[in-house]
């Protein structure tokens, strides 16, 4: 099996995504201080309805305030999961890699989440620079954190294998 190509693309890809989490969190942490600094004057303008919904944002779109929040939160859960998974991966036995795999899924469905409201405020327009770059940034990291996972699943398959050949059985 491949357990070596596995290993070492995991390892390259939990670096990679570990960056570009980095970036998308520190990109939604901005839009989340921006909005919150500039919504009280910018929501007293507004007809009542739209004042007191709770995820306004001042700049972008009606979809901009979801889609900041859930890149950030996966974001933050991406950064955490591939600090782990490197930890993981390093181990590359059966339990820690079950557990890296787990918290890899879990990230990518949460990262799929942003992507979608990245694609929904792609559909309305009207945005930001900065919310362009947070939208390319949760896009990019969306496919590699499915590149990584497939990466983690098959050392998984690899390790499984090797432990039932192990037992003796296959």
């Amino acid at each position: 099996m491949a357990s070596g190509g596995s290993k070492s693309a995991a390892y390259i890809l939990l670096i990679l995504n570990l960056a570009l989490y980095f970036i998308v969190t520190v990109i939604a942490a901005w839009a989340v201080n921006h909005g919150i600094q500039r919504s009280r004057e910018a929501a007293s303008v507004l007809s009542l309805p739209a004042r007191i919904f709770p995820i306004y944002f001042p700049f972008g779109n009606m979809a901009t305030g979801l889609f900041v929040i859930f890149s950030l939160l996966a974001g933050v859960v991406g950064m955490g999961t591939s600090l782990a998974g490197l930890h993981n991966v390093f181990q590359w036995d059966l339990p820690n890699l079950n557990a890296a795999a787990a918290s890899s899924l879990i990230t990518w469905a949460l990262t799929l989440l942003a992507m979608g409201l990245a694609c929904k405020e792609i559909d309305i327009g009207w945005k930001d620079s900065n919310l362009r770059t947070l939208e390319v940034m949760t896009i990019i990291v969306s496919a590699t954190q499915l590149i990584c996972t497939g990466a983690i699943h098959a050392g998984v398959e690899d390790a499984a294998w090797k432990r039932n050949r192990m037992v003796g059985r296959v």
